[in-house]
């Protein structure tokens, strides 16, 4: 068992001795199907499938879904096997056995749920979970997954390497890399197209440099609906301007997002910088394990489609009640005392990233431990009556959300982790929806949401939330007597019930009682 549960590579070595024959066997099944088929024979695959099914740990490219994933899995340590299948659970994703959960139950019937800590169970059972999945889109994220797990192991063994002391900046990184939402956030498609990443090294002088430098990036929606960098600004610890340049996507514009970036469409008549251009000074930037900082670093790091081990992010670092992620703006007026942007003004891409590195250089200097509470500000009376709904699904029409919600005017927003309640409810189709609804401030509370809205599409009647209450009201008394009633019947069968068994507990103890006294006992 202890050698099933250390490192299982389709290779002869010595660690492979310590399997089971039927690991063994399946692993050199997997090794030998690897070294004879390539995504470019056999069954005709493009270039693209075959970057598709580039293995996530190795150069060896492997032919269809199936192979792609037996390989990866097959390749992993336990710990890597482990954290994909929290990862699973955490996404809460299906394979052909349902869940974790699921799949325990039909797989051990013996043990079943009573030790689902993936952590406890064998390889097999891990690998066994895994082989469940057959949609491409779940092979990806496990892919993905596999990646930014083997980088935060990498990460963690060069610091452990290293005999010096833990820098404070590395004591930072650290932090970023431990939080629970890092590997779903930092686990980027690295292998595919257009996609660079830096190198960590093979020793621990990577983990000795404390130099640090601050990005922050601006993007723009395109045409295909996915995002494109227009702006890249870097700083240094003293900060002085390292990089500041407008990038042209190279393909077609549908919204600047002006009221955000504070660009438009002349700022980028002749400009000629590419992302390629951008990945290669990066890369010059943040050779010799150079650290890198920003607030939600990962939308940038998506942005420039740059992979980098050695990160801080200030959200991370800094966090609000309940796990809370504050915005660059209420931290800076929390920690330094001042306001990055006004209200409703576009960001400034150069002072955003130089907030962020000096956040970074205040905690260093004056820790700051614990959750951070933001200024509180005055909250309208109209803004404090409203309601959120989130987890709309996207084919849900608005006319829908109109009959449930008459009289409403209805908004985007984001969540932050305020009281909520789940909902489901019948369209007129027939179908089943579900969504989330929460109060946009707690009781008694004046902190005003930080998020900026994006206003769907406004009620032009005179419907409002006020004038809906007392219909509303009478139907959630009627509603809550409905449901009392039935909560009585049900408390009455149940007395009913108990009553019956305390009658025969009673006759069965008098039997006993009659043959205790027959036996002369």
């Amino acid at each position: 068992e202890k050698g099933k549960e250390s490192i299982i590579k389709p290779a002869a070595d010595d660690s492979a001795s310590s399997c089971t024959e039927e690991t063994k066997k399946r692993v050199q099944t997997v090794h030998e199907k690897v070294q004879k088929q390539a995504i470019s024979e056999g069954n005709g695959s493009t270039g693209a499938e075959a970057k598709q099914n580039k293995c996530s740990t190795s150069d060896a490219v492997i032919g269809d879904a199936k192979q792609y994933r037996d390989h990866f899995i097959l390749s992993c340590e336990k710990q890597v096997l482990v954290g994909v299948v929290k990862m699973a659970q955490k996404q809460g994703l299906k394979g052909d056995k349902g869940e974790w959960k699921d799949f325990l139950t039909v797989h051990d019937t013996k043990m079943g749920t009573s030790m689902s800590d993936p952590a406890k169970r064998s390889v097999d059972d891990l690998v066994a979970f895994l082989r469940t999945f057959s949609k491409e889109e779940d092979l990806k994220f496990f892919a993905t997954m596999v990646r930014g797990i083997t980088k935060c192991a990498a990460v963690k063994q060069l610091s452990e390497s290293s005999t010096e002391a833990e820098s404070p900046q590395q004591k930072l990184v650290r932090s970023t890399i431990q939080h629970p939402d890092y590997l779903l956030n930092y686990s980027f498609p690295s292998k595919n197209e257009e996609w660079v990443a830096t190198k960590l090294g093979k020793s621990s002088k990577a983990v000795k440099s404390n130099s640090m430098v601050a990005v922050d990036c601006e993007m723009v929606l395109c045409q295909d609906n996915t995002e494109a960098l227009v702006q890249v600004c870097v700083v240094d610890e003293n900060m002085e301007v390292k990089l500041n340049e407008l990038v042209n996507p190279n393909k077609a514009i549908a919204d600047y997002r002006t009221d955000i970036t504070g660009l438009s469409a002349k700022d980028l008549e002749g400009v000629t910088c590419t992302l390629a251009n951008i990945q290669k000074k990066m890369k010059k930037l943040l050779r010799h394990g150079t650290i890198l900082v920003g607030h939600s670093l990962s939308n940038d790091l998506h942005a420039l489609k740059l992979d980098h081990a050695r990160v801080i992010d200030t959200s991370y670092i800094f966090e609000g009640p309940t796990r809370r992620k504050l915005s660059l703006n209420d931290l800076c007026k929390t920690i330094l005392g001042y306001e990055v942007r006004k209200d409703g003004a576009p960001h400034n891409c150069l002072d955003d990233a130089r907030a962020a590195m000096k956040l970074i250089i205040a905690k260093l200097e004056h820790g700051f431990d614990g959750t951070i509470s933001c200024i509180s500000k005055h909250v309208p009376e109209f803004e404090s009556a409203k309601l959120l709904l989130h987890g709309i699904s996207m084919d849900v029409p608005q006319e829908e959300l109109r009959r449930i919600f008459p009289g409403f005017t209805f908004e985007f927003q984001d969540s932050f982790g305020h009281p909520q309640k789940y909902v489901v409810f019948e369209r007129s189709t027939g179908l089943h929806t579900t969504l989330f609804v929460r109060k946009m401030a707690p009781d008694g509370s004046t902190e005003q949401p930080t998020s900026k809205k994006r206003p769907l599409e406004e009620n032009k009647g005179d419907g409002s939330l006020v004038q809906c209450t007392s219909t509303k009201k009478r139907s959630a008394e009627v509603e809550n007597s409905d449901e009392c009633e039935h909560h009585i019947k049900e408390i009455e069968r149940l007395k009913k019930k108990l009553r019956q068994r305390d009658d025969e507990v009673a006759n069965l103890q008098k039997i006993i009682t009659a043959l205790t006294r027959k036996q002369g006992l």
